[in-house]
């Protein structure tokens, strides 16, 4: 994919991809987080970072579909 030209700072498009997910990640965790406190899932710390890499891959197949 690249890297965005910035005034002269070259920014990796992942890093973006990354920081948008991240950002979602924060949004949908309160919704989550009733999930966890309700008892359904088993194990909190490697489902937030499954459901971290999925929405990473998610925000990376829309740029990949709009940047193309």
């Amino acid at each position: 994919m690249g890297e965005i030209n910035l005034y002269g700072i070259y920014i990796p498009i992942l890093l973006v991809q990354a920081i948008v997910a991240y950002v979602l990640f924060k949004l949908f965790s309160p919704w989550v987080d009733r999930l966890i406190i309700k008892g359904w899932i088993a194990l909190p710390s490697i489902f937030n970072l499954c459901f971290y890499l999925a929405l990473l891959l998610l925000v990376h197949g829309l740029f990949v579909w709009l940047w193309v």
